[in-house]
């Protein structure tokens, strides 16, 4: 079985591809409700889906006509019954409503996924950036 072919693979193409569509419906739906997530921007943690919603919908409206090209390198996953651990770098582009590259910015991303009524849904997320200790600024790229 390949990554791709594995809840956190499956999960993660469906996390690029809703961002890219700024489809916060599909986005949220790949989480719990319970969700608890240590994002790297702005908050220290985000409790529960409505809060982890709010954040994207601020997210993908602040795009205006732009969107986001999201994808992964070095995925690792290990997968139980009912839980699924991964972590990648998540590399964020932002592209231009004519198709060009804008800017770009790579995170380091932790996944825990539960299975629930069949479906897998990622209860735990962690993203950060490594922080340059002579300047004290993150770190946007590998």
């Amino acid at each position: 079985m390949s990554i791709e072919d594995t809840p956190v693979g499956r999960t993660l193409a469906a996390y690029a591809a809703a961002v890219n569509a700024k489809d916060v419906d599909a986005f949220a739906a790949l989480y719990d409700d319970d969700v608890h997530i240590f994002d790297s921007w702005g908050q220290w943690q985000y409790s529960g889906i409505d809060e982890w919603r709010a954040m994207a919908t601020g997210w993908f409206e602040s795009l205006g006509d732009e969107t986001v090209e999201v994808g992964f390198a070095d995925l690792r996953s290990t997968i139980g019954d009912d839980v699924a651990f991964g972590h990648a770098a998540v590399t964020f582009t932002g592209i231009s409503a004519t198709g060009e590259r804008q800017r770009a910015m790579t995170n380091r991303l932790s996944i825990g996924l539960q299975r629930k009524d069949g479906a897998w849904r990622v209860v735990h997320e962690h993203t950060s950036l490594p922080i340059d200790l002579e300047s004290g600024s993150a770190i946007f790229s590998r």
